[in-house]
């Protein structure tokens, strides 16, 4: 059974996210912003401007009482000891906005809008540094740990892409749609095929490792080596799509929401290696394990089919409505998945130890 969470909000809860010091911040319709306590106590409210939905919120890594907001096409930098008018505001975002990343020194902040583009800014010289872009709606950008200059992002185009804030171009793309065509290739050409657009990324703490979440159900685990990335693992659990990946910190334990109602967690440490192993042998071990993976034939897809078969959730969560947000907080001691619905309250799980 969930705890819930209530006081907070009166609309649907859209976002969270959790300070080092475990204070939440949760964001709603109608620019509704709360900050709880660890016990589920609203400890500070705010209506901004315009009623814009809140869409995302994220607390700076090195500073925990900076809150980055944003809602509609405006962010807003809040100081959580004094939840009253923004300290500064930043509109260069064109259209709706739909994610925020802020970088571990907190020198950058990327918004991901409905356009396409990703704004980055520079926070001390207070402008944007880099516009970056996707051919369709943004869904989600995300700083890499301990690689404050680089950066992930996956959007409706099917594209997921790796930037370096050096150059405007992206580093490496993969194309979720072709992946999946080339899969089914030798399967009928008639077959009903579900469009993998890409909703959610999370980077692990390692900061090579990342997982995507997307409308075909499937969870993608990419490995980084230098300026590229590769699918180290593919596997479904979701019967819909997949709104949204976190992986918990130090930890390849990854959590999954999804618009069928259900919080899954999954360990993928077996699967994509440990931190110190060099990718180089990580990928002689499993091409030497399946070389039918390596080619563009009918047993590819034979390989990705054992691959779905192999992982399989550590625990499975039915939450019953369709998850807007999950986040991971350690309350009392121990860890909690945090998840925002379409209702105004936040439902909280206890989790096994890894």
């Amino acid at each position: 059974m969930a705890l819930k969470w209530i006081g907070g909000h009166s609309s649907s809860i859209l976002c969270l996210n959790v300070n080092t010091e475990g204070l939440v911040a949760s964001g709603a319709e109608r620019g509704e912003l709360t900050l709880w306590d660890g016990g589920g106590t609203p400890a500070g409210q705010l209506q901004l401007p315009k009623a814009d939905d809140v869409t995302s919120v994220v607390f700076s890594p090195c500073r925990p009482t900076r809150l980055y907001v944003s809602h509609g096409e405006t962010i807003s930098l809040l100081d959580v000891r004094s939840l009253k008018e923004p300290v500064e505001r930043f509109h260069v975002n064109e259209e709706e906005i739909n994610c925020l990343s802020v970088n571990e020194t907190d020198s950058f902040l990327a918004a991901a809008d409905d356009s396409g583009a990703i704004k980055v800014m520079d926070l001390e010289n207070k402008k944007v540094s880099r516009s970056l872009r996707h051919s369709n709606i943004c869904s989600s950008v995300v700083f890499r740990p301990q690689r404050p200059q680089s950066l992930v992002s996956c959007g409706l185009d099917m594209q997921v892409m790796l930037w370096n804030l050096q150059k405007a171009r992206p580093l490496w793309t993969t194309n979720l749609q072709e992946c999946e065509m080339e899969k089914h290739s030798a399967e009928s050409a008639g077959q009903f095929f579900n469009p993998p657009l890409a909703h959610s990324l999370s980077v692990a703490s390692c900061g090579n490792v990342f997982g995507c979440g997307a409308q075909d159900g499937k969870v993608r685990i990419f490995r980084v080596t230098g300026v590229k990335f590769e699918r180290e693992l593919e596997f479904q659990g979701h019967s819909l799509g997949v709104s949204q990946v976190l992986f918990m910190p130090e930890a390849y334990w990854l959590l999954t929401g999804g618009n069928d109602g259900k919080v899954l967690l999954w360990d993928v440490s077996s699967d994509v290696g440990k931190q110190q192993k060099s990718p180089a042998k990580s990928l002689q071990r499993r091409k030497a394990q399946a070389p039918a993976s390596t080619r563009k034939d009918g047993k590819l897809s034979k390989v990705a089919s054992n691959e779905h078969a192999t992982v399989l959730p550590k625990l499975t969560i039915e939450h019953g409505e369709k998850v807007n947000w999950i986040s991971c907080a350690e309350i009392k001691g121990s860890k909690r998945v945090l998840v925002a619905d379409q209702s105004s309250s936040v439902s909280v799980y206890s989790l096994p130890e890894p």
